[in-house]
């Protein structure tokens, strides 16, 4: 029997007791339907603000972590390093030990037998002293590039990652070039009556009188003389090959790794290959990746970049040590190849490159996964 027919009751009480129920109803029930997973409600948890990258906090906090990153790196691969050195330039004392593996075990043991276990680390100080900038100055300008080359991820491309990787590459090299040439000079050394202090290599590197040259001029005239030069200019001996060279390593060394952190983010195997997402992680920032992954695109990044620049370094190499050996003139990057090649061959631009990928591979491995860590760590 419904209200209207019942006896009594007139229609206007009838539709204030209609409205009381349903506000009774609306205030029992939930203001809306219960989450159906917990991930439902993932939006309202607060979440870090993207970092703003050209803020002083983002610029120090990304320096200090590439420059640890760096010494951490060249730490671990500074005996080979040493031995890598002495190959490249074609140091008289150890030619006999370049072309094999069982070459470069000989001669880590005679640097060991002559110098004890801080000869394998010889010139290391001044390693650590300029590849703290060196790294720093690379990533920084690496993170702040890339944020100008690629803004958003509609920018991201191959090519993109490449330039923002050359270009880091060459800002960083300009800053610490010298710090370089002195490293090499160190470890260049095998005398064994004594040994050049950091302060004596450098008096030893500014004084060297640079023969002067001549130039083809119009005939019938006198040639024209360029004069020697010395003092700082010493200090960049073999800059230009360096600047070519490191425009493939860093450009390459960055986009494999990118490349390779992105295909092993890749939703199919990220459970495998990815760590769950810091708290302090900044809004957008792709998730770590496992120990084993970071390494192992490192390691890649590695073994291509060095593939791609290794004889502009071979080059860069002999041209730095131009002082300490031969007539004592500065030699160019054309009359450097020519050199090498009429002493080995094409063999020659890759001297020591079973060392290099011995090197390099752990280096950059080790370089990029310290600096991805401090990177987590500092909350960029």
């Amino acid at each position: 029997m419904s209200h209207a027919s019942m006896p009594g009751v007139s229609s206007p009480q009838i539709g204030r007791d209609t409205t009381r129920a349903a506000r009774l109803n609306a205030t029992a029930l939930p203001a809306k339907d219960p989450a159906v997973c917990p991930t439902d409600d993932e939006a309202q948890v607060p979440r870090k603000p993207p970092k703003n990258k050209r803020s002083l906090d983002y610029v120090w906090r990304s320096g200090v972590a590439g420059g640890l990153a760096g010494c951490a790196a060249k730490t671990v691969v500074a005996p080979l390093d040493r031995v890598k050195i002495l190959f490249q330039s074609h140091n008289p004392h150890f030619i006999k030990y370049t072309g094999s593996w069982l070459g470069v075990s000989e001669a880590m043991k005679a640097i060991y037998q002559q110098d004890g276990p801080t000869g394998l680390f010889r010139g290391h100080s001044a390693t650590l002293l300029r590849i703290f900038p060196y790294a720093a100055i690379k990533f920084l300008a690496y993170e702040q590039i890339r944020a100008i080359v690629i803004p958003n991820k509609e920018h991201e491309t191959p090519f993109r990652r490449l330039i923002s990787g050359s270009l880091a590459g060459v800002t960083s090299v300009f800053f610490t070039y010298p710090l370089e040439v002195i490293r090499v000079r160190l470890a260049f050394e095998t005398k064994k009556d004594s040994r050049s202090s950091l302060r004596s290599i450098c008096k030893q590197i500014y004084g060297e009188q640079q023969k002067p040259r001549t130039v083809a001029g119009p005939v019938g005239e006198p040639l024209p003389v360029v004069p020697a030069r010395h003092g700082l200019t010493n200090f960049y001996r073999g800059f230009s090959p360096t600047l070519l060279g490191m425009l493939p390593y860093a450009g390459m060394s960055f986009l494999t790794h990118d490349t390779a952190g992105d295909l092993l983010r890749y939703p199919k195997i990220a459970k495998w290959t990815t760590l769950p997402q810091p708290e302090n992680a900044p809004a957008g920032k792709a998730a770590p990746l496992r120990s084993w992954a970071e390494l192992f695109a490192g390691g890649v990044a590695g073994l291509v970049s060095q593939t791609a620049s290794y004889p502009l370094e071979v080059i860069r190499r002999r041209m730095q040590v131009g002082g300490a050996v031969g007539d004592g003139h500065r030699m160019r990057i054309g009359e450097t190849a020519g050199i090498i090649m009429r002493e080995r061959g094409l063999r020659g631009f890759f001297v020591g490159l079973t060392i290099g990928y011995a090197k390099v591979v752990p280096l950059v491995a080790a370089s990029f996964y310290t600096y991805e860590r401090l990177k987590t760590w500092f909350g960029i």
